[in-house]
């Protein structure tokens, strides 16, 4: 068996590694082309990146198809890397049509299916350390000659705002050409965004225009979508030049101090005021001087240190504390940022001298009490901004050594009056020990990776806490209004950054809700109320409509999950710890996210026990061991069809004979042997169930339902769409009844009964179900076409709309001959011809002549969406339109098909 490196792609959303910009001439556009994009038998056919950001809370999908043309069995690796403050919420892996989807469980229970695997060769826990603020994902899968695969894996996050700006980097390396590659980037935001700019490092100067960025209002759109000529290294190279970083950075307007956004029991607050005066700080520098910090270390150390000393404004008081096996303060007491007091710093940071041991916990005692006696000896620095800074290499080893009593005398002497930001340097500290220490003094660890910008990486953390604005900001809400919250209190706000409170409302809760927000400012103190601007929230509703609705909910889970965690690791009893694991893990379950509580694991259809551990989120220091480990893969078994009934690999272009149903209802049949589509509508009464694919060969029947709007009445635009499906096989005895509210799996007319938010895989009988939360359900039949159902959210409270289905089936080729039905009738070829295409009454959309079926009609050129691949978004169809309800393209007329009931 071979193995075939599928892709590596990375994605981040904070400032990531730089990639050298690509050297070379600019290639024009050319036809996109297949030749070269076949290596080693495997053609990677696409690969996507879509990126949808509302309020701040970014979902990301990343999706990738590849085919096996050649003649023996391939391995091939879906590798990926992803934020480690992301969480994985969805993976799904489909080989030849039978789906394998991942499931979100508690840890603990998944351990018996770890073990299992291990048992097996197979890999327990695919997420890995990658660099500095990466996890890889990656999962490897034989596939026979012949065999398609592909993978799809969701992960969110809460994008942080560093140094006045939003960023998404997506690195990219697909190592080969790849027919269909793109990233798409949808923001929405609120506020209203104020910028938005887009590059990537692997494209020259002038190629930087096939960059499509827009942005208007509260709406920005990124997107990439290289031809096979412009991934090409040279015009005869196989190689891709897509090696390097794309960015996105972005930022939004603010001219209120309020943006508080409230949908249904969820809010959210985001809080970035301009216009504030920055405020004087004092700051005390604690550094490591021990001997471990020799050489590379202490030579990067001091050239941080000295540009930060360039850095300090004259305003600023500042000192040193140097611990070793001893401590030594530079000076006596807070002293401030003159001329000439800095250049005696320059001189004192460029000559001390190391000190063997490492006496930690002395050195920061002393440092909390410079800081903390200046405050009593000078009234004048008391409104100043306090910070203690400390970098260590290490352990402590001499004096106090024992890590909780270290801890417990540092949060005594800091008594909560300023933050503590630890800095780990190189792989030898405790940093669970740092970051605990940390979090309970208001503060945050980060660690000092050893490398070559290890000076910048120093000078970068301090360039985040330069210019505080604020301190002791607080988010106060009414009381009976709020049934959970995240952390209200925030120690200090620095420039260019942002707080986010959200929560949860109580039943009534949303009536009269406000927030007061408090905060001591350098001249004067921050004192205001937020309301909710309920015509502008209804508005905005209106444009998002329920991904607004579940992003908000989203990132208020994705929040409370995270500082739960962050309470657990500084946590000082085991019954403390035990609780909040226990909310942590209810909200992972509930909201399908892959944190450090639970696994992912692929359940293989026809065997419920058989359960494959793909995912898990390990510890800051279980990363530090991981990346010493060889990496594993899981082999999952292909496949695999008899020799004589394998299908010979088809050409590519459009899926063989897609067909869907979707909207107000909306027909589209995509006809690859003229690389082009037909569209037509139906327009009946709510209520009326019509026959869509009846296959009296392989006993396959679809039905369905019309719904209309809320307020149906006998206007002139009045909207249905299928709001209830029937699938069956009556042949294998399968009913499946779909609304938006639940799937049934009806035997006997009593079955289990499942809501859209479940991630279950059912297998009867040749027939393997799969729902994809709040999204999409699959119903794959051993002997017939795959059928993806859509779900539409729309907003509650919207006046006409309600929740509707979209159908599609793919590899309807499968179906007999004789299958008929609206959508049926066209699951194998047919012919038409379309000629004199003419100005029509739309500008934009001209008319045409079609000859289909011995019928010359008049046709319009239009587009529809596919909702079949992003159920949000969807994709745009352009297809030539056939009015009537399809006279002339369907046979008979669309009363032909109403039928009595939809089973």
């Amino acid at each position: 068996m071979e193995r075939h490196m599928l892709f590596c792609l990375c994605l981040l959303s904070l400032p990531g590694l730089i990639a050298s910009g690509l050297i070379g001439q600019p290639r024009s556009i050319g036809k996109r082309q297949t030749q070269g994009t076949i290596v080693n038998g495997i053609e990677i056919q696409r690969m996507k990146v879509n990126c949808r950001v509302t309020s701040r809370f970014a979902n990301y999908v990343i999706t990738s198809q590849a085919i096996n043309h050649g003649s023996t069995a391939k391995e091939i690796i879906f590798d990926v890397e992803i934020p480690k403050t992301a969480y994985i919420s969805n993976f799904l892996l489909t080989v030849d049509g039978v789906p394998y989807p991942g499931n979100i469980k508690d840890k603990v229970i998944a351990w018996k299916q770890y073990r299992k695997a291990v048992v097996r060769g197979e890999t327990a826990g695919l997420v890995r350390a990658s660099g500095r603020k990466m996890e890889k994902f990656n999962i490897a899968v034989n596939i026979g000659a012949g065999s398609k695969v592909s993978f799809e894996l969701t992960y969110e996050e809460l994008l942080k705002r560093h140094l006045g700006k939003y960023e998404i980097v997506i690195k990219v390396k697909p190592r080969h050409l790849v027919k269909q590659f793109e990233i798409e980037a949808d923001i929405f935001e609120p506020q209203e965004i104020s910028m938005l700019d887009a590059q990537a490092s692997f494209l020259s100067g002038d190629m930087t225009q096939f960059i499509e960025k827009s942005f208007s209002g509260k709406k920005g759109r990124v997107y990439f979508n290289p031809t096979i000529d412009q991934q090409q290294t040279c015009p005869t190279c196989t190689k891709s030049l897509l090696d390097g970083d794309f960015t996105i950075k972005y930022d939004v307007k603010r001219d209120t101090v309020c943006d508080l956004q409230v949908v249904n029991k969820y809010f959210a607050q985001f809080f970035a005021p301009k216009n504030l005066k920055n405020m004087v700080k004092n700051v005390v520098f604690v550094i490591d001087i021990s001997g471990s910090m020799a050489g590379q270390k202490i030579k990067q150390t001091r050239q941080a240190l000295l540009k930060i000393l360039d850095d300090i404004k004259p305003d600023d008081y500042f000192n040193f504390i140097l611990f070793g096996g001893r401590v030594r303060a530079w000076k006596n007491s807070l002293i401030q940022a003159t001329a000439a007091n800095l250049q005696e710093a320059r001189v004192f940071v460029q000559t001390f001298n190391l000190a063997g041991a490492t006496n930690l916990n002395s050195g920061l005692l002393e440092g909390i009490n410079i800081l903390n006696k200046a405050h009593e000896v000078d009234p004048r620095l008391r409104n100043n901004a306090p910070i203690v800074i400390m970098l260590t290499d290490g352990e402590p080893t001499v004096g106090e050594t024992n890590l909780t009593q270290i801890r417990m005398n540092v949060k005594n002497a800091v008594q909560g009056k300023f933050p503590l930001y630890s800095l780990g340097f190189g792989e030898n500290v405790d940093f669970n020990f740092l970051e605990a220490m940390s979090l309970e003094n208001d503060g945050a660890a980060r660690r000092i990776y050893r490398d070559n910008d290890a000076a910048e990486q120093l000078q970068g953390f301090y360039e985040e806490v330069a210019n505080p604005l604020l301190k002791d900001v607080e988010f106060q809400y009414p009381k009976a209004s709020i049934q959970a919250l995240t952390e209200n209190r925030v120690k200090q706000f620095y420039d260019g950054s942002e707080i986010v409170v959200a929560g949860q409302l109580t039943d009534g809760g949303k009536k009269g809700f406000k927030a007061d927000v408090t905060g001591r400012g350098a001249s004067q103190d921050l004192v205001t109320t937020c309301s909710v601007d309920e015509e502008e929230m209804e508005k905005i509703l209106r444009e998002r409509g329920h991904m607004f609705e579940q992003h908000i909910e989203r990132l208020w889970a994705y929040l409370t999950i995270q500082q739960l965690l962050e309470k657990r690791t500084k946590a000082n009893s085991e019954k403390e710890v035990n609780d909040l694991s226990a909310k942590a893990l209810e909200l992972s379950l509930k909201y399908k996210f892959v944190t450090p509580l639970t696994s992912m694991v692929i359940t293989k259809p026809g065997d419920p026990d058989d359960q494959l551990a793909i995912a898990d989120k390990p510890g800051e220091e279980e990363m530090a061991e991981l990346l010493k480990k060889p990496r594993r893969t899981m082999l999952l078994p292909a496949h695999q069809q008899p020799p004589a009934s394998r299908l010979p690999p088809r050409p590519q272009g459009p899926p063989s004979h897609v067909t869907g149903v979707d909207g107000d209802p909306h027909f589209i049949i995509q006809v690859p042997e003229k690389d082009d589509a037909v569209c037509f509508n139906i327009n009946e009464e709510p209520g009326v169930v019509m026959s869509l694919i009846q296959d009296p060969d392989t006993g396959i029947t679809v039905n369905g339902q019309l719904i209309g709007d809320k307020n149906h009445g006998n206007g002139k635009n009045k909207n249905t769409y299928f709001g209830r499906l029937g699938i069956m096989n009556q042949k294998m005895g399968f009913t499946l009844e779909v609304t938006p509210q639940n799937i049934t799996l009806r035997s006997g007319m009593k079955g289990p009964v499942f809501s859209w938010l479940d991630q279950v895989t059912l297998r009867q009988q040749g027939v393997t179900v799969t729902i994809i939360p709040t999204r999409k359900l699959m119903v794959s039949m051993d002997d017939g076409a795959t059928m993806v159902v859509v779900l539409h959210h729309v907003w509650k409270k919207h006046p006409v709309h309600q929740d509707f289905l979209g159908l599609y089936t793919v590899d309807s080729h499968k179906m007999s001959p004789r299958t008929h039905g609206l959508l049926g009738q066209f699951f194998h070829p047919f012919d038409f011809e379309v000629f004199d295409v003419r100005p029509g009454s739309d500008p934009k959309k001209p008319d045409a002549t079609m000859l289909v079926k011995n019928h010359r009609l008049v046709v319009t050129r239009g587009s529809q969406k596919d909702y079949r691949k992003d159920p949000w978004l969807g994709s745009d169809v352009s297809c030539w339109f056939v009015h009537n309800n399809g006279d002339g393209l369907i046979d008979g007329i669309h009363t032909d098909y109403i039928i009595p009931s939809i089973f």
